[in-house]
């Protein structure tokens, strides 16, 4: 294969994702034509409602943070070929311990004070991700398994805690709505550009996406990291500590999920954690959705930055499509669903068009001479305490 089929195929297989969005958008047209809805109409009404005024920037900036700062996490878990599934389990977590630092910690200064609660929401999350993490590497549960369990868990306790020692105390004996008190102005995220809403949550999510790239391809653990995900035998016998970094990758994902959730507690209208009881009630299903926006950024963390802002851009839009032209509210879960499935299952064409291929002047010989085994070698040590992820 020449250099230039080489080119074709990668710009092909970035175009992938974007191609598999526009063929979801196609069926949701159909199904706008079936209820009487003028696609034109409400796809325009898409696109300003997410993107045509400042306003609709800001709306869609805020709905994508959440997204990109579990999207870097899942590109993170990916890169030592581990799947995090409890990114809503992860910033409840994180979401509760902010909550918990800020309401025993009401007199702090807000230099002090808002570190802080990102600080706990941090390690909130983190604490959440290291549980699936050390049951993969050292008792070998599946973590697809372990991190959604865990998403249950975390729900049932953030119910507890809101409906009793968190709860606002003037919602005791009354309505018992399941929320905090108004938590410390001091921990209230910075608002920028003069805006009511636009805070620093954003920046921080492309901060994070930019640390991610850093830490993955900049530095000796980022190496390790996808040393053990591209082949954890030959890392092992490399030297490098496989297990620790499995139970390292969910933690680092599970600590963009945790600051996720500290944001959109510190940096809500309310100013204060409230739920009706799901964990998507308090996640608004990011940490699903941003799943979905790491593998259209092609889990590179840099390129989930402007997938996570589109992806904000269609949930945001969505809204002002369902009032323009009149559609129930079902249709638009259901058009956000067809872009999950379209993006997910075109995901494993994309990675085969980025798989190596023969150069040109490759001869069938070149090829079964470069394909022949060696001959067979002593197989190396056996490392102390040795396992499937030692």
């Amino acid at each position: 294969m020449s250099l230039e089929d080489v080119r074709r195929r990668r710009i092909l297989a970035y175009s992938v994702p974007i191609l598999a969005v526009l063929a979801a958008l196609l069926i949701g047209a159909i199904m706008l034509m079936a209820l009487h809805a003028d696609p034109v109409k409400g796809f325009s009404r898409l696109l300003s409602g997410a993107f045509g005024s400042w306003g609709a920037l800001t709306e869609t900036a805020l709905k994508a943070t959440p997204l990109l700062f579990v999207g870097v996490g899942i590109t993170i878990a990916f890169r030592a070929n581990v799947i995090n599934i409890g990114g809503e389990g992860q910033m409840v977590a994180g979401a509760l311990l902010a909550t918990i630092v800020a309401l025993y910690m009401p007199d702090v200064p807000a230099v002090i004070m808002l570190p802080a609660v990102l600080i706990a929401g941090i390690v909130g999350g983190a604490a959440w991700g290291a549980i699936p993490g050390a049951l993969k590497a050292y008792y070998g549960v599946n973590e697809i398994l372990s991190t959604i369990m865990l998403n249950v868990v975390a729900v049932q306790l953030m119910n507890y805690l809101l409906r009793g020692p968190l709860i606002d105390p003037e919602q005791i004996g009354g309505s018992g709505i399941p929320q905090t008190e108004r938590l410390p102005s001091s921990a209230d995220l910075p608002l920028l550009f003069g805006s009511g809403r636009f805070h620093i949550g954003p920046i921080l999510a492309v901060l994070a996406a930019i640390g991610a790239y850093v830490l993955l391809w900049r530095t000796p653990l980022g190496y390790r990291l996808r040393a053990v995900g591209t082949n954890a035998d030959a890392a092992r016998y490399a030297g490098i500590h496989v297990k620790r970094s499995i139970v390292l990758a969910l933690t680092l994902s599970g600590a963009m999920a945790g600051l996720a959730g500290a944001v959109l507690v510190f940096g809500s209208e309310s100013h204060r954690m409230v739920t009706d009881g799901s964990t998507a009630g308090f996640t608004g299903s990011a940490g699903f959705n941003g799943i979905v926006a790491a593998l259209f950024g092609g889990l590179h963390p840099v390129w989930t930055i402007p997938a996570a802002f589109l992806f904000g851009g269609l949930l945001v839009g969505g809204n002002a499509l369902q009032r323009a032209v009149q559609v129930p509210a079902a249709l638009i879960l259901a058009l956000n669903g067809l872009v999950v499935i379209f993006v997910v299952s075109t995901e494993r064409f994309r990675r085969r068009l980025l798989e190596p291929s023969p150069m040109a002047g490759d001869t069938p010989a070149d090829t079964t001479e470069a394909t022949t085994p060696d001959p067979p070698t002593a197989a190396p040590p056996a490392t102390p305490g040795g396992g499937e992820y030692e």
